[in-house]
């Protein structure tokens, strides 16, 4: 792994609907890391993946990508980062090969090259029987594929994903683990937001938790064990809960 973390958090806050949305939170990632983000509604998972992808600015604090401040250079988005969000930005009256061929040409993919990454991704998605189908006719699960391919064609460093499993049936979700696994082996960074601690313990050695918008736990993900993990989450989940009143 390179010693430079290729994403480093620091000090990040943003406010949003006027209260704070993230506050202070500080992370890295390691390239081959791969990085599970838990938290129960409005615990700031969604707005904290939009900072990192580069869709909002924070509020203060700073993000490097690769050791250069991504806020100063946010170009850096179209060639190190792949985002997924929950739900995949389509357009309905593109066939799912146009899609590859425009966010090819967003990330500064032309001719030949665009032309083979939109092959490989395809074929390592096996998209090839809806290649030539309209987005729109499309089913969520086949959305949700779409989405995945836009996001991983230009070969990111940094892989974003946003409930990546939503709408997936099960051999579905099993590839996807499959395919995150390969891309931590290859050396991609990758972040998954869910809300299924199985699909963290599944995949994810590390797991960060937010709890309205702070970091409340940072902490090494033991393989498989769920019950651990979900004991965790329910304790720092519990922290806010109001408390029941005591009888009279």
């Amino acid at each position: 792994m390179n010693a430079e973390p290729i994403l480093q958090l620091d000090q990040l806050s943003r406010r949003r609907a006027g209260r704070p949305a993230v506050q202070n939170l500080s992370l890295h990632l390691a390239s081959g890391q791969v990085l599970g983000l838990l938290g129960v509604n409005g615990a700031g998972k969604s707005t904290t993946l939009s900072m990192i992808a580069g869709a909002l600015r924070p509020d203060s604090g700073s993000i490097r990508l690769n050791g250069t401040d991504f806020l100063e250079h946010p170009e850096l988005a179209r060639q190190l980062i792949g985002w997924l969000p929950e739900r995949a930005p389509l357009w309905p009256e593109l066939t799912v090969s146009e899609h590859l061929v425009a966010h090819g040409r967003l990330r500064g993919l032309h001719g030949v090259a665009l032309k083979q990454a939109r092959e490989a991704i395809i074929e390592r998605l096996e998209l090839q029987p809806l290649a030539r189908r309209l987005a729109g006719v499309l089913s969520q699960g086949q959305r949700q594929r779409l989405g995945l391919a836009c996001a991983l064609l230009h070969r990111p460093a940094l892989l974003v994903l946003d409930e990546p499993a939503n709408a997936l049936d099960p051999v579905q979700v099993a590839a996807l683990r499959t395919l995150i696994r390969a891309e931590a082996a290859a050396g991609t960074a990758v972040i998954l937001s869910t809300h299924l601690l199985a699909e963290v313990t599944a995949v994810c050695d590390r797991v960060a938790i937010l709890h309205e918008g702070t970091l409340r736990h940072d902490g090494v993900v033991q393989a498989d064990d769920h019950a651990a993990l979900e004991r965790t989450f329910f304790q720092v989940a519990m922290q806010g809960a109001p408390q029941p009143a005591r009888a009279a």
